[in-house]
C-alpha cells in the first residue's frame, strides 16, 4: 500500500472536499431513498485503517486520532454532541492490569499429599483487576458447568455447600443448549456471579475435551502477557467482576487429572459423561488449593464518541435509535514480522465509516426522523465489549429511552450482496423492519448461518440487550450478485486468514458499491425504527426481553 499517498488523500477528500464532496453536503434527500456516497466510504475506511494510526489500540495516540476525526466529521454534519459536558467524548476510565509473570504460585493438596503447580505449563491465570495482591486458600468443591438456568432446568449448584470454598466447573456449556441462551448462561461473568452469590471465594476451571479441538491449551498460553482492561465506576471499582472471587485460574488436563486422583469420579469418568451430553452432578473433593499472585494497576482513559440527531415528534424525540460501531482494534503486535500495525480495516474501520456516512445521510434529510438518532463509536470492544458496556451503563440519555440498537461490526465488503444477516432480529419485532427496510432495496433477509457461533452475543449490541434494549448485529448476506462468488467462502476466509492480523488492510479486493450498498440498508433500518409510532419491542416470552427487559 502507498500509505504515505493515501493519507494525504484521505485528508484532502475527508477534510476539505471536492466539488463532488460540496454537492453530496448540500443535497437535502426530500424522501429517504437516499443515497450513500462510496467515495466518502472508502476515504474513511483508508484514513481510518492507515499506518498512522498503529492500529488504533483503546488508550492509545492512535485511537485518539480516530476519535477525533469521528468528533470532526460529526460536527460538520450539524448533528449535536451528546457525550459528557456537551462535547462529542464519554471518557471512559479504564484500569489496565498486568500479571507480574513470576509471581503465581498454586499447590493443591489432595488425599493429603501435597503438589506444587508450574504456571504456565500446568495452569493458567490473568492479573486481578480487584486488587495487586491476590491470595485465597480452601477447600475444592465440584460444580459441574457451573451453570444456572431456571429457564433450561439447569442448577450446577444444587444440594451443594459453597460457602468460602473455590469452585471447580468445567469450561463452556452442555451441547443441548440453545447455541444464544446456551451463551449467554455459560459466559464468564454469568458463572462468576453464579459463583459468588452462593459465597464462593474462587474459582478454577478445567478445560475439556470438546474445548481442546477449538482452543488448545497450549493456544492459550500465547497470551499469557496480554493485560486486562476494565472501566471503572464512580467509586473507582472495576465494572463487571465480583471482588469475592479473590483469585481464579484455568487448569490444563494434567493438572486437573491431579485434582480429581482418588475423588467420587475420576477425570475420564467426566470427560467420559461430556461425550454423552451429560452434566456430571457436583460433589466436594477431597482437595484443597493455596494460590497467590501479583498484578500491577494502571489508570488509563479511551473516549467513546456520541453525537444526536434530535427527532421532530414532540414526544417521541425523548426517545433514542442508538446505532454503534466500535472505532478500536488491537494495536501493534509483539512478532518478528516486519508488518506489525493491525491496521483493523475490515474490523472495524468499516462499520465505522458505514457509520459516518448514516450520520451525513440522517444530517442531510429534508424532513427529520420522530425519534432522536445517536451515532455512537465505541472503544474497547477488542478487550471484551467494554467502551459499549459503558455507555450501556452510564448512557447519556436516559437508560430506559433507548429504544433499539443497530450494531455495525465487522462487515466483509468484498462482494455486492443479495441478502443481509441481522444476528438477534428472531428476538423482538425488529425482523419485520429489517425485512421491510431490505425488501425495498431489493435484498432478502438471511437467517442466521452460523448459530453455533453465537454471534448475537459476541458484539456491542450484545451490551444494549443486557440493559434491556432490543438490538441488531446486521451484516452483508452470504448470497452474492456476481455468480460464482460466495459470500460464505468469503466469510470463512477473512477469519482465516486476516481476522486479528497485520493483514487486515486496505487491498483492492474491497467492494466499495457493497459498501454503498450495506451503508443504505443500515439506514433504511434506523430510519423505520426511529419514525415509527411503536418503539421496538421484544416478542412476548423471549429469553433475552424477559431477562434483561427493564419497561
Amino acid at each position: 500500500m502507498k500509505k504515505i499517498q493515501w493519507t494525504a488523500m484521505t485528508i484532502v477528500l475527508a477534510l476539505m472536499g471536492c466539488q463532488q464532496t460540496i454537492q453530496h453536503l448540500t443535497a437535502k434527500p426530500k424522501d429517504t431513498n437516499v443515497v450513500a456516497d462510496q467515495t466518502r466510504i472508502e476515504a474513511h475506511v483508508r484514513f481510518l485503517a492507515d499506518d498512522l494510526l498503529e492500529g488504533r489500540d483503546a488508550g492509545s495516540r492512535g485511537h485518539e486520532l480516530a476519535a477525533n476525526y469521528l468528533a470532526s466529521h460529526f460536527a460538520q454534519y450539524g448533528l449535536e454532541p451528546a457525550g459528557d459536558n456537551d462535547t462529542y467524548f464519554q471518557v471512559v476510565p479504564f484500569r489496565k492490569s498486568t500479571l507480574l509473570q513470576s509471581s503465581p504460585k498454586l499447590t493443591l493438596t489432595v488425599n493429603g499429599e501435597k503438589t506444587a503447580l508450574t504456571y504456565p505449563k500446568d495452569y493458567l491465570t490473568g492479573p486481578s483487576s480487584v486488587s495487586t495482591e491476590s491470595a485465597v486458600s480452601g477447600g475444592l468443591v465440584f460444580v459441574g458447568y457451573g451453570i444456572v438456568s431456571e429457564e433450561l432446568g439447569h442448577n450446577d449448584y444444587q444440594g451443594l455447600d459453597v460457602n468460602g470454598k473455590v469452585v471447580v466447573m468445567l469450561s463452556g456449556k452442555p451441547q443441548s443448549f440453545p447455541s444464544e441462551q446456551g451463551a449467554h448462561v455459560a459466559s464468564g461473568r454469568e458463572k462468576s456471579r453464579n459463583a459468588a452469590e452462593r459465597g464462593a471465594v474462587g474459582i478454577v476451571t478445567i478445560t475439556t475435551p470438546r474445548r481442546e479441538k477449538v482452543r488448545p491449551y497450549k493456544t492459550s498460553m500465547n497470551y499469557i502477557h496480554t493485560p486486562s482492561l476494565r472501566w471503572l465506576d464512580k467509586q473507582g471499582m472495576p465494572g463487571g467482576v465480583y471482588p469475592q472471587i479473590k483469585n481464579s485460574a484455568y487448569f490444563s488436563k494434567e493438572a486437573a487429572a491431579v485434582l480429581f486422583a482418588g475423588a467420587a469420579l475420576s477425570l475420564e469418568d467426566i470427560y467420559a459423561a461430556l461425550e454423552k451430553d451429560e452434566t456430571p452432578k457436583g460433589f466436594a473433593l477431597k482437595a484443597s488449593i493455596d494460590f497467590t499472585k501479583s498484578s500491577e494497576h494502571e489508570t488509563i482513559t479511551s473516549p467513546n464518541v456520541v453525537a444526536k440527531l434530535p427527532g421532530t415528534d414532540p414526544t417521541l424525540k425523548d426517545e433514542y435509535v442508538v446505532f454503534t460501531a466500535h472505532s478500536d482494534h488491537i494495536g501493534i503486535s509483539k512478532s518478528v514480522q516486519k508488518d506489525k500495525i493491525n491496521n483493523g480495516a475490515m474490523d472495524n474501520a468499516t462499520g465505522t465509516s458505514v457509520l459516518i456516512e448514516m450520520a451525513r445521510l440522517f444530517s442531510n434529510l429534508s424532513e427529520k426522523p420522530k425519534r432522536s438518532v445517536l451515532f455512537v463509536a465505541v472503544t474497547a470492544e477488542e478487550k471484551g465489549l467494554l467502551g459499549s458496556d459503558y455507555f450501556a451503563s452510564n448512557p447519556t440519555v436516559p437508560q430506559q429511552q433507548m429504544t433499539a440498537n443497530v450494531n455495525l461490526d465487522m462487515p466483509i465488503l468484498t462482494y455486492e450482496f443479495k441478502d443481509v444477516i441481522a444476528f438477534g432480529a428472531e428476538h423482538s419485532d425488529m425482523k419485520a423492519t429489517v425485512e421491510r427496510a431490505a425488501n425495498s432495496m431489493g435484498i432478502n433477509l438471511m437467517d442466521d448461518p452460523v448459530p453455533d457461533m453465537n454471534l448475537f452475543t459476541r458484539s456491542d449490541h450484545y451490551s444494549f440487550v443486557k440493559q434491556g434494549v432490543p438490538s441488531l448485529f446486521v451484516v452483508p448476506g452470504w448470497t452474492a450478485v456476481e455468480e460464482g462468488v460466495s459470500g460464505k467462502e468469503q466469510f470463512f476466509k477473512f477469519l482465516g486468514t486476516d481476522y486479528h492480523k497485520p493483514t487486515d488492510e486496505v487491498t483492492d479486493a474491497f467492494n466499495w458499491n457493497a459498501a454503498r450498498k450495506f451503508t443504505e440498508v443500515n439506514f433504511k433500518i434506523g430510519y423505520e425504527l426511529a419514525t415509527q409510532q411503536q418503539r421496538a419491542q421484544w416478542n412476548e416470552g423471549n429469553f433475552f426481553g424477559d431477562t434483561f427487559s427493564k419497561q
